[in-house]
């Protein structure tokens, strides 16, 4: 049964929250940085002592965060003005006497502008079994990824796609002006809606398939977090199943995304690959594009057949050594080995409608390990994409330069007259780390990159103190440069 929730219901559900100061900056005082990191490490001890000594806002981190038990007269006046009763009789509790437990997940979460509360069902730790076909997620580190790693510029119009508890578009409130929400599971919209409410965030909420509940409207943003896990075509639970084999549903919202922009109009989402034996993914995944769309296909992670199945069995509270747990895994293995699939990749991608005949796409890996949100870059790539494709014809007459974040890196082995180097790498410092690998020759044009000489002057000094011509070096120079002002290790002057 689907949680109804009132408006007056949510506004003193609110009122007890902002009372007790059920945030993120309340918990986290309430319990310290030790126990609030513990937490985040699944290990709860520390936040179950820490929260005893909290009073009524210790209450509400037992029952909602912890999974803790409470008694009936602690948690009415933890929850007053809401009656008990009323949040019993709508699912936020179950139990009863002194073994009143959460009915909901209800969790403070927030950026650097402020807090919200999230709703979604219990995980299978707090169930004590297997969730539901319908099961809402919470906010995951999928979630997470996605919201770090949307653009975040102000928009009028956007479109959360699948939006599950809600998150993606609490964000998005920060920057567009109207929101759009969808989902296929009634669940998932009932939820969204108690999220929304709760935050007083106006959010339009329409059920359907994929792009059906918005036919023939456009948005400037669209932001998706599928269900891509990839296997037989099956739903098993509709958070992360699609009922499409493989990675068909990854590539469904690929190649519709665009269609439901306004020119110029971004979509983000969360993606799965396949990785066939004797294909290349990029190849594969750029299929999936219709014409007309810059695409960047960022590549985060490559699993394992074998582990990818068995940590998706455990996120449904499915032992994989169990009779249920084995029959289930030896479908899907089976699938993965008829569809010679060597590994799953996951990562993002960007799209932008550009309606241009010329359309720039890159599918690269970014494997290694980065603080800074991606949303930041995945901007600045659309901006230097377009800079690109607005000056190509000029790139000789630009004059360029090396951003004070780029540095050099040299790797020397002993030789026959001493140190000599062996490689030579840029590094970006900021941002997603990016490096390139480059030559003697490179590496002195990069050095007269300050913003004096045009591209072409720079060449002509090159080809007379190494040899050569200008026109011969410009062959593996401007392609050079394209890539690197792409990666924001060149930028024009």
């Amino acid at each position: 049964m689907n949680p109804e929730f009132s408006d007056e219901f949510c506004a003193r559900l609110r009122e007890a929250f902002r009372r007790t100061g059920y945030d993120t900056d309340g918990v986290l005082g309430a319990l310290g940085v030790p126990a609030h990191a513990a937490l985040g490490r699944g290990e709860p001890e520390l936040a179950f002592r820490a929260s005893r000594d909290a009073g009524e806002l210790g209450t509400l981190i037992r029952l909602f965060l912890l999974g803790g038990k409470e008694t009936e007269a602690d948690v009415r006046a933890a929850l007053a003005p809401l009656p008990v009763e009323d949040a019993f009789a709508a699912g936020l509790l179950r139990g009863a006497g002194d073994d009143v437990r959460a009915g909901l997940d209800v969790r403070p979460h927030g950026d650097e502008q402020g807090s919200w509360w999230v709703v979604s069902d219990l995980d299978s730790d707090a169930l004590g079994s297997e969730v539901p076909v319908d099961h809402v997620l919470g906010v995951g580190h999928a979630s997470l990824s996605l919201v770090r790693a949307t653009i975040r510029r102000p928009v009028r119009s956007l479109l959360d796609l699948g939006t599950g508890n809600g998150v993606q578009a609490l964000h998005a409130a920060r920057h567009a002006e109207k929101l759009t929400a969808t989902d296929l599971s009634p669940r998932a919209l009932a939820l969204a809606s108690v999220t929304f409410r709760l935050n007083e965030i106006d959010v339009e909420l329409r059920r359907g398939e994929w792009f059906a509940p918005v036919a023939r409207r456009r948005f400037d943003q669209i932001v998706c977090n599928p269900p891509f896990v990839v296997g037989p075509a099956r739903v098993d639970y509709t958070y992360r199943d699609s009922g499409l084999a493989g990675d068909d549903a990854s590539a469904l919202v690929v190649r519709q995304l665009p269609a439901f922009l306004n020119e110029g109009g971004v979509g983000q989402l969360l993606a799965s690959w396949l990785h066939i034996e004797g294909e290349d993914w990029g190849d594969r995944v750029a299929r999936w594009l219709p014409p007309g769309v810059d695409a960047w296909f960022v590549q985060r992670d490559i699993a394992d057949p074998g582990l990818y199945v068995g940590t998706w069995l455990r996120d449904a509270g499915i032992d994989p050594r169990s009779p249920e747990g084995r029959a289930k895994a030896g479908a899907w293995l089976d699938w993965f080995a008829e569809e010679k699939v060597q590994g799953i990749g996951f990562g993002f991608v960007t799209l932008r409608r550009a309606d241009v005949t010329d359309p720039t796409i890159v599918c690269e890996d970014l494997r290694q390990a980065y603080d800074d949100p991606l949303g930041p870059e995945a901007g600045a790539w659309l901006d230097r994409v377009a800079w690109l494709r607005d000056h190509g014809n000029e790139l000789l007459e630009t004059r360029f330069r090396v951003p004070p974040t780029v540095l050099l890196e040299r790797v020397d082995a002993p030789g026959e007259e001493g140190w000599e180097t062996t490689v030579r790498r840029l590094h970006r410092s900021d941002g997603p780390g990016w490096q390139h690998e480059v030559d003697e020759l490179a590496e002195a044009l990069l050095a007269g990159c300050r913003g004096a000489l045009p591209l072409a002057d720079l060449l002509e000094l090159l080809a007379f103190a190494h040899g050569g011509t200008a026109g011969e070096l410009a062959e593996t120079a401007v392609p050079m440069i394209r890539e690197l002002v792409r990666h924001g290790m060149v930028e024009p002057a």
